[in-house]
């Protein structure tokens, strides 16, 4: 029976979750598993990988298959690291002390890398949030404006007393008759015929 560490996928459409199982390699992907040896929740930002470390090294040394995501996601917890740094230790390469020197400086560098990341996403987190709060408050301040101004009456138009001109005295055009010329009417000449012989 070959054993293979896999993902069983878990949750709703759109919002999956993942556990890290150790199963047969003919057994479905949601089906019956050896051991569940972690969760992997890609949701997250960074995304959340717990693996019980102990029990997923033992099937990486004795031989268990993987697949190309639970091999990305071991090697991201240093599992495949440690292991590497194992078979060094049965080579004579090196000692227990040194697997286990390397292998937390190692997990320390790891953590610094990670605590980076996460520093950097809540710092981009904030300055989003700051700069969403500074534009929302300049639209309500502008539609306060906008709002104010529609509702301010309009200042009443103070008319003034007509000014009294003195009155222009009408002079009287005297009229002349205008003389109608008769116009004549000519006759318009009809076209002669001509006479047929």
């Amino acid at each position: 029976m070959a054993t293979r560490i896999r993902l069983q996928r878990h949750g709703k459409k759109g919002k999956a979750f993942f556990h890290l199982v150790a199963a047969d390699s003919r057994a479905k992907r949601d089906g019956k598993f050896i051991e569940k040896l972690g969760v992997y929740d890609p949701n997250t930002n960074p995304a959340t990988v717990e693996i019980n470390f102990d029990r997923t090294l033992h099937w990486v040394q004795v031989g268990a298959e993987m697949s190309d995501t639970a091999r990305a996601l071991l090697s991201y917890k240093g599992i495949l690291h440690k292991n590497h740094l194992l078979k060094g230790v049965e080579k004579g390469a090196l000692t227990a002390e040194q697997v286990e020197e390397k292998f937390a400086a190692w997990v320390a560098d790891k953590e610094g890398k990670v605590q980076v990341k996460v520093d950097r996403l809540g710092n981009e987190t904030t300055a989003a949030k700051t700069a969403r709060l500074t534009a929302e408050q300049v639209a309500k301040e502008a539609k306060a404006k906008a709002i104010e101004i529609k509702n301010t009456p309009e200042p009443e138009v103070i008319e003034e007393a007509p000014v009294e001109e003195a009155p222009v005295e009408e002079v009287p055009v005297a009229e002349t008759p205008v003389e109608e010329t008769p116009v004549e009417e000519t006759p318009v000449e009809e076209a002669e015929e001509p006479k047929a012989e």
